[in-house]
């Protein structure tokens, strides 16, 4: 005997459960005259009568209620697996490397990320530390997150932070020894710590600005560090002066174990964007990441 075809197999199920051509039309998407036709189809092929018809209802008959039993089982396992696979599919799940700056991955990636490991275990993330700017293509990253002006104009970026400030901040031992500097030409003769940036192979120079005007300071001091961790750590120790993150050393500030100044030379500037290829393919687990980064206003 050849084998049923699936979709009369379907149909008869469907009327055999509704007891109703109607409904069973209205459920698979056809209309009466077709799925008559289609039954009609099925009961010459297979020589049994599987349904009886009356003006007011439809009612298997025993062959029918045999079949009903048998292939409407296995029906409902193909639909139960086919389901199944779908959730596979669009369960969100993937591993994303993600080049970042020490701060931001304190600050805006592991809050984020820890959100989303504890919803979606399927997700496996790794953060890079990178002071640099790494080309995340090459490199092989999904995605990077750096300030939004350092960012290439070919990339999508999506902002994550807010307005950063940096803030020139010291022990009040340390102003008490040296005094308070009144301009950014007066950082020459204090002990600083600098950063290093990797990518360069150079010191970063402190960047000011104030009524339009822009000075870049080349300071020099004892600890040269590439992790803005270890220059609080110095700074709170007492060896100099730090350009910082504000909102690295806010409790600090707060708690007056750091004094900060030059703060009118300091305005705000672009936050963390996080960036990748726009030719990236959007996976469901990487909307997710992207989603749970983003600035909300």
């Amino acid at each position: 005997m050849a084998r049923e075809n699936l979709n009369d197999l379907v149909a008869f199920v469907a009327i055999a459960r509704e007891r109703s051509f109607t409904r069973a039309a209205a459920q698979l998407g056809v209309s009466q005259s077709a799925l008559s036709h289609t039954l009609r189809a099925l009961e010459e092929r297979i020589g049994v009568r599987l349904l009886t018809r009356t003006t007011r209802s439809v009612v298997p008959t025993e062959a029918g209620d045999r079949l009903l039993a048998t292939v409407g089982n296995h029906l409902d396992g193909i639909e139960a697996g086919l389901a199944e696979l779908g959730e596979l599919r669009d369960k969100p799940a993937g591993h994303f490397r993600i080049t970042s700056t020490e701060h931001a991955a304190e600050t805006l990636l592991w809050p984020a990320m820890e959100k989303i490991a504890n919803s979606y275990p399927d997700i496996t993330l790794e953060i890079v530390i990178d002071v640099g700017l790494s080309n995340i293509v090459t490199e092989r990253y999904d995605a990077g997150v750096r300030i939004g002006e350092a960012i290439e104009k070919d990339m999508i970026a999506v902002r994550i932070g807010p307005d950063l400030e940096m803030a020139v901040v010291g022990t009040p031992a340390y102003f008490e020894a040296r005094g308070l500097p009144e301009s950014p030409q007066d950082l020459v003769g204090h002990n600083c710590i600098n950063l290093r940036l990797l990518y360069a192979g150079a010191l970063y120079a402190w960047e000011f600005e104030k009524d339009g005007r822009q000075i870049n300071v080349r300071v020099d001091g004892q600890f040269t560090f590439n992790t803005s961790g270890l220059i609080r750590k110095a700074t709170l120790a007492g060896h100099g002066l730090a350009s910082i993150p504000v909102d690295q050393v806010q409790d600090d500030l707060a708690s007056g174990k750091l004094v900060r100044v030059l703060a009118d030379w300091c305005p705000p500037f672009s936050g963390y964007h996080l960036y990748y290829p726009s030719r990236r393919q959007n996976s469901l687990a990487f909307r997710l990441l992207v989603d749970a980064l983003r600035l909300r206003s």
